[in-house]
């Protein structure tokens, strides 16, 4: 890690985080997904920010909190049509990650786990993309669900990655898929560098995907990519508005932009990450700002231009 990030102060790392985090337990989380749909009628994903785990203790309690929050979500009281969906870390449930030249033992496991909770309760996934490294074993891990029937557990792929349009090729039929552009650094030889030919990136693989049969979750707080995927896109593959929604983070100022969408009758989604403590999300916070140092600047400029 970068050292002058390292030596960031615990309660400034806090600071730039707040606005982005929905707090420390799963209770405060749950608060925030029914305020969102209640007071704005906005969907939520909900993210448990645990990676870097460093023992077999961590990993069972990310397991285990999962496994709470598909309970949590069956038993909301929310309508089923505003349950929010959770997102998994392949990297939160194994002390042997592939980045290090691990093996990713026990992750597979718990995953299956939790997805088979999920299935019993109505609860729908989506296994989240990490770095390069994890592709394959994401990838993979998503095949097996669907064959062994789990079909309410979706995809995220990111358009950076060269190898991302032959990835498309070999989805399950019908899949939930969440486009994004990815925070990941990679080497130019395995992904694009430039951010405009990303978001080109996730027009052309949210066409592939809606005309194949796919949902599409398109995810991005650029409101031009946004028009241009409803205005040009979705016409052009003639397809209603239970095929697809917009997604954008917790926190980012989009609140005008977002009750326009759903104005139309567009549904829209915000990942929403929470921890069982501070210092979890302080830690993730740091590795965020490590991979994109840029964010600080973002955090910043979003605090005095909220529209």
């Amino acid at each position: 890690m970068n050292p002058l990030i390292r030596f960031i102060p615990a309660f400034l790392v806090r600071f730039f985080a707040s606005p982005y985090v929905a707090g420390d337990s799963l209770e405060k989380a749950m608060g925030v997904v029914k305020k969102l749909k209640a007071d704005r009628g906005l969907l939520s994903t909900l993210d448990l920010l645990a990676e870097d785990i460093r023992n077999e203790v961590q990993a069972q309690q990310n397991l285990d909190t999962y496994l709470s929050m598909v309970d949590a979500v069956a038993q909301s009281g929310l309508p089923l049509e505003a349950w929010p969906t959770l997102s998994l870390k392949p990297s939160s449930y194994t002390t042997s990650p592939l980045q290090l030249g691990g093996d990713a033992a026990g992750s597979r496991e718990a995953m299956m786990k939790i997805a088979a909770r999920a299935a019993e309760k109505g609860v729908a996934l989506s296994i989240d993309m990490e770095s390069r490294h994890w592709t394959d074993f994401t990838l993979e891990t998503l095949r097996l669900m669907h064959a062994q029937g789990m079909t309410h557990v979706g995809a995220v792929l990111q358009t950076r990655l060269h190898r991302t349009e032959k990835d498309l090729d070999a989805l399950p039929k019908g899949l939930r898929v969440r486009l994004v552009i990815g925070i990941y650094r990679e080497p130019s030889d395995v992904a694009l560098t430039d951010k405009p030919a990303m978001k080109e990136r996730l027009l052309a693989f949210a066409e592939t995907l809606l005309k194949r049969g796919h949902y599409v979750e398109f995810a991005t707080h650029d409101d031009t990519y946004v028009r241009r995927f409803l205005e040009q896109v979705v016409p052009r593959c003639g397809v209603g508005t239970d095929r697809y929604e917009v997604q954008m983070l917790y926190g980012v100022p989009r609140d005008r932009f977002l009750a326009d969408l759903r104005r139309q009758g567009i549904k829209a989604r915000l990942y929403v990450p929470f921890a069982l403590s501070w210092d979890m999300a302080i830690q993730y916070l740091r590795r965020r700002l490590d991979e994109y140092p840029a964010m600080v600047w973002l955090v910043t400029k979003n605090m005095f231009s909220r529209r």
